[in-house]
């Protein structure tokens, strides 16, 4: 069943902690003797500790200015929270803020700020604290890649008002919903004036505390005395897993109670299957593809549209390898997601011998009988640039293999997720793979954005000249109708013109074992550690 996703961006802005926690304002924060511990509850003196076991993203940096992955760190850890936030059918829901109203011409947006909410420095939230946060991220975001530009615009204005408590956003660019745009990690509401290590210890309003950062291995986090709500646990191990494998056998081991997204098929399978170990998955977010370059060989359309027909997506995604993580799609927005995809046709399903015709057809052929086709002359050897991340090497390992089958070569060329984003920028590639939250304010206008080629992200070189027209008209558009049928047929037009591989739709997971009474992953994987993450009896 489809789940229906509310839709919310901003309109013509898509392209555009010392060691411990200070005492700033009010309480300071002890940390718990279990905070640099190893052991088991009762090793840290009767203190209830989470072991958690995750993949490193930005060098552990919880910097939210610094970069996009900098922002996840810190509130996926459970230390930064924003004003709004998503629920499971990606509905914006209140969290720091109260509630709020817009102007009809969605340019003033009044938010009222919870009463009682402190940092976990022990300062009061206020509408003030508010405003600080958002000039700051807006004042320093170019000194980074984070790009809060993005979600608010920098020519906005922010006023306080600590008697009332609320906070009055001014925008020159009308919002769909601000609300969606305010819920991302980025722009979540820290303690500027007392933070003094933002990039390993900086001061939010979430259920723990960065106590300590060793590189490579991880943070101990410890609980936020200052919190709104209880926190169950005292303190957190959190340690850095790339590797999905590490990840189950640290959980069946003992060494971690929680992971999220082990990618190994026959491990997680394994642990569904054991009665020890709680996995819960949601249909995410997320689309796997691979970028094709259009500057380059994937320039020609024939090429294109052949080697979508030679990859049989289905038959990947129920392999060995991958069964069971990603759903197979061939659109660049997620099935699950309410924009059409029922409606939309795929005019390059599977079917290599069409493929070979059509390449045929076009003098895309093996002349010296090596085995590869050539295109002006040249072999076709196209340089596959992918990390390991939510399966992406296998997925790009399985396509190269049916490239093979139809005459067309590749080269992989893998790396860290630091490298595949240097090539994907300086269009150093011809297939690059990626994993992308498709709707991560809540609409998709900002990912459509990659396809759009007066945006800064078309990273691809694409141009099509219908496409970029709908896309202006759904900066402007204001009804939700419209905002759809606009939408699905951006989808089409991205279809036709064969723009991406698409592995398929990332299901995400959290497993846990019996020391954890319950775990659940959110369908924005924006909340990995929580409050409601609860020891066993």
């Amino acid at each position: 069943m489809k789940q229906k996703m509310k839709k919310m961006i901003v309109l013509g802005l898509s392209c555009v902690m010392a060691a411990s926690v200070m005492a700033g304002c009010g309480e300071s924060q002890a940390s718990p003797e279990s905070s640099s511990g190893t052991g088991t509850e009762q090793e840290a003196g009767g203190e209830k500790v989470l072991k958690f076991g995750c993949q490193m993203f930005a060098d552990g940096s919880i910097n939210v200015v610094r970069d996009v992955n900098g922002a996840w760190n810190a509130m996926r850890y459970g230390i930064t929270e924003s004003l709004f936030k998503f629920d499971d059918n990606m509905n914006v829901i209140p969290w720091i803020a109260e509630s709020y109203t817009v102007s009809d011409d969605h340019k003033t947006w009044t938010i009222k700020i919870r009463d009682g909410i402190k940092f976990s420095d022990g300062c009061e939230v206020t509408a003030a604290k508010v405003k600080e946060s958002l000039d700051w991220v807006r004042k320093e975001g170019p000194n980074g890649s984070s790009n809060p530009e993005k979600f608010l615009e920098f020519e906005a204005e922010v006023t306080a008002d600590d008697a009332a408590n609320t906070i009055v956003i001014k925008t020159q660019t009308p919002y769909i919903d601000l609300t969606g745009n305010l819920a991302h990690p980025v722009m979540a509401i820290v303690d500027v004036a007392d933070t003094k290590d933002f990039e390993a210890a900086i001061i939010g309003t979430g259920p723990y505390v960065a106590d300590k950062f060793t590189d490579q291995v991880g943070y101990d986090l410890v609980k936020n005395t200052n919190y709104y709500e209880d926190v169950p646990y005292d303190s957190v191990q959190l340690l850095y897993m790339g590797d999905a494998s590490a990840k189950a056998m640290a959980l069946q081991s003992g060494q971690v109670d929680l992971v999220e997204n082990i990618t190994n098929v026959s491990d997680i399978q394994k642990l569904q299957e054991d009665e020890n170990y709680t996995v819960d998955i949601a249909p995410g977010i997320r689309t796997g593809f691979a970028w094709m370059n259009h500057a380059g060989i994937l320039g020609n359309d024939t090429l294109r549209k052949a080697i979508l027909m030679s990859i049989d997506y289905e038959t990947i995604c129920q392999s060995n390898t991958i069964g069971g993580l990603y759903t197979a799609g061939f659109s660049v927005l997620p099935s699950s997601l309410d924009y059409g995809y029922d409606k939309l046709n795929n005019p390059y399903a599977y079917d290599p011998e069409a493929a070979m015709k059509l390449m045929d057809d076009a003098g895309i052929v093996d002349a010296d009988g090596d085995g590869i086709r050539e295109l002006d002359g040249q072999n076709i050897n196209l340089t596959v640039v992918s990390y390991e991340n939510r399966l992406l090497n296998d997925f790009a390992d399985a396509q190269s293999q049916y490239l093979a089958k139809v005459g067309i070569g590749t080269v992989a060329k893998y790396g860290s997720g630091d490298d595949q984003w240097s090539s994907l920028v300086a269009g150093e590639y011809d297939l690059n793979q990626n994993n992308w939250n498709t709707a991560a304010t809540g609409d998709p206008i900002d990912y459509l954005a990659n396809w759009y080629s007066k945006c800064d992200s078309d990273y691809c070189a694409y141009k099509n000249d219908e496409y970029d027209a709908l896309y202006e008209q759904l900066l402007i558009e204001m009804d939700a109708d419209k905002r759809v049928e606009l939408i699905t047929k951006m989808q089409q037009i991205l279809i036709d013109d064969a723009v991406a591989i698409i592995d398929g739709y990332y299901n995400s997971s959290m497993i846990y074992s019996k020391n954890i009474a319950s775990a659940h992953i959110q369908t924005a994987d924006y909340y990995w550690l929580n409050n409601k993450i609860v020891p066993a009896e």
